[in-house]
């Protein structure tokens, strides 16, 4: 991941903003820039309520509110961010999921904070990042208040073994080889899966060789930092998942993130939308049936158009 433009969409609570923090971290680690991003909803009067402290008032006009919005991404950005990391702010018009995943054409990784508030209601920020994750096929960094991404040297990361499952692995190795980091590769049986426990344990038997095969394979360059492991648990994968980030303190959390998307993006339940919700953990995603760059304009400029 050397280089790597970052998107971060912030909604100018402080819980969103510790986003910034972690793409300052990143950043820097790989020689990264970083581009604050705000979508916003005009709804005329409503406009005012919701940006109360910003300088914006009901009646200001729009191209006035832009200005006030983009000095105040600025000033945000650079509480945590030095300038030469800083890429210049940018803004769009609509509903902020959509106008999020639009705008990540133009960039190598999202990071996000679950939390925050949006529109006019201050939902809060953790439904208009799970959108993105149903959505949004680049690679996603979310993050919660308590997260803590440090120098990137543990990591965990999770394969049922499928291709769409491997996907997160080369930003695994990137990272890994770059920070000197350790990789704990994990396949989760669960009981729950099979009729009795012992078939559970046979099953996870037959899988040993299979996940070491998979770490000489996707890891061969750090192969010594890779420690595969099938684990057998009594509880769903996702459970399984979630109970072992938060008892090892992994810095950083690997999953793909595969469902269903497009319009039917509010339909939650996937392990990755189970994990990002549950844990305090950092979490990368990649959801390789996100939505096309073509079909993502479509959608945001169709609710542009007011």
């Amino acid at each position: 991941m050397k280089n790597p433009k970052i998107l971060v969409p912030i909604d100018f609570s402080d819980l969103s903003e510790h986003a910034l923090q972690a793409a300052n971290l990143f950043a820097d680690r790989f020689q990264g820039t970083i581009t604050p991003f705000h979508a916003y909803i005009p709804v005329t009067d409503l406009d005012g309520f919701y940006y109360v402290g910003s300088g914006i008032t009901p009646h200001e006009k729009y191209s006035e509110i832009e200005t006030v919005l983009r000095n105040r991404l600025q000033e945000a950005a650079l509480k945590y961010i030095p300038d030469h990391l800083l890429g210049s702010p940018l803004l769009d018009v609509g509903n902020p999921a959509r106008a999020i995943t639009y705008n990540a054409k133009n960039f190598d990784l999202l990071i996000m904070s679950t939390h925050g508030r949006t529109g006019f209601s201050r939902f809060v920020m953790g439904s208009v990042t799970e959108k993105v994750l149903r959505m949004c096929n680049k690679p996603m960094i979310t993050v919660t208040e308590e997260s803590d991404i440090g120098d990137m040297t543990s990591l965990l990361v999770t394969t049922d073994f499928s291709v769409n499952s491997h996907r997160v692995f080369p930003y695994a190795n990137s990272i890994a080889e770059a920070t000197g980091g350790n990789i704990d590769l994990v396949h989760i049986v669960s009981e729950e899966q099979f009729f009795d426990a012992q078939a559970a344990k046979q099953t996870a038997k037959s899988r040993e060789k299979e996940i070491e095969e998979l770490a000489d394979t996707h890891f061969s360059n750090i192969r010594n930092q890779v420690t595969p492991k099938i684990i057998v648990g009594n509880r769903t994968p996702q459970i399984e998942v979630q109970n072992l980030a938060i008892k090892n303190k992994y810095q950083l959390v690997f999953l793909s993130s595969v469902g269903r998307t497009g319009m039917e993006y509010l339909m939650m339940g996937s392990t990755a939308s189970h994990i990002v919700r549950s844990v305090k953990n950092a979490v990368f995603t990649i959801n390789p049936q996100g939505i096309s760059t073509e079909k993502a304009k479509k959608l945001h400029f169709r609710q542009r158009d007011f």
